[in-house]
């Protein structure tokens, strides 16, 4: 039987709101995937349009979660970072990188730092340099476009897109270092979402439904089922179609539901689908 291989995922983690850690551990177990959790933060619910969280930064536990892994022989086939509270911890996130990747080992970074046009709060023009830095060891780059924006330097361009402006993006993106680059929250008109996905020249897109609202987690959400499609052999184009139908499900199944998209999207009842599209 072939060995089990074994991803990183190297985010923070919400008690409540089904995302980061607590959508990135699911998705990829039932991928088949193993899943080891390096968490940066422990949070009581996410920070988007919630107040009272609490917050434990655990920046200084990074460096003693790696050395003892490294001590125990840990190896990994993936790692999958996502968002990071500080540049400090994109700089251990870049010294993991270093210890832990290398050979056969698939980096996929999620740039998590800015959507609908802003930064985070948390966030300045400081920690995208930082994450430029962090992209450029990567081989897959999971940005949206307020992201892809803040990676080049360059100002956010609202919705609608043409297909020249997004290929445009990708091709600059993929000089940051990455080879695939899956770009999300592309929108050509206003009743259909996806994504832009670019391989070494070769583009594909994939397109879904678009519900009104914001649905918090729905990128962690994708990139983690990406990464499960990606690491159980199926190509980038295949694995992003995957991780799209997965999203945009869970989106319609919360949006026919009417409930509080603060608190997560309904993506635990389609991972039977998800299990199945990706071959049992």
């Amino acid at each position: 039987m072939e060995k089990q291989r074994r991803v990183a995922a190297i985010h923070d983690i919400s008690g409540i709101g089904k995302c980061s850690l607590t959508a990135a551990l699911p998705v990829i177990s039932a991928a088949g995937i193993e899943a080891a959790a390096l968490p940066t933060a422990v949070l009581s619910t996410h920070t988007g349009d919630i107040e009272g969280y609490t917050y434990r930064d655990l920046t200084t536990d990074l460096p003693a979660v790696a050395a003892h892994w490294k001590a125990l022989g840990i190896e990994f086939d993936g790692i999958y970072s996502g968002f990071l509270g500080s540049t400090e911890q994109v700089e251990m996130v870049c010294d993991f990188i270093d210890t832990f990747g290398g050979g056969d080992c698939v980096i996929l970074v999620d740039p998590a730092m800015a959507d609908s046009g802003r930064m985070y709060t948390t966030f300045d023009d400081d920690f995208a340099e930082e994450m430029v830095k962090l992209c450029s060891k990567a081989d897959i780059i999971v940005p949206n476009l307020t992201e892809a924006a803040f990676l080049l330097g360059e100002e956010y361009v609202e919705p609608p897109y043409t297909k020249d402006y997004i290929e445009n993006l990708l091709k600059r993106l993929s000089t940051l270092g990455p080879q695939k680059i899956v770009l999300t929250g592309v929108l050509f008109s206003d009743d259909e979402i996806g994504c832009a996905v670019f391989d070494r020249g070769e583009v594909h897109y994939g397109f879904s439904e678009k519900y009104d609202g914001i649905y918090y987690g729905t990128g962690d959400l994708f990139a983690s089922a990406l990464i499960g499609a990606y690491m159980r052999g199926k190509d980038i184009f295949e694995s992003a179609d995957i991780a799209l139908d997965f999203t945009c499900a869970a989106i319609g199944r919360t949006y026919k539901a009417k409930t509080d998209t603060r608190f997560g999207v309904n993506f635990e009842q389609g991972l039977g689908d998800y299990i199945k599209k990706l071959g049992g």
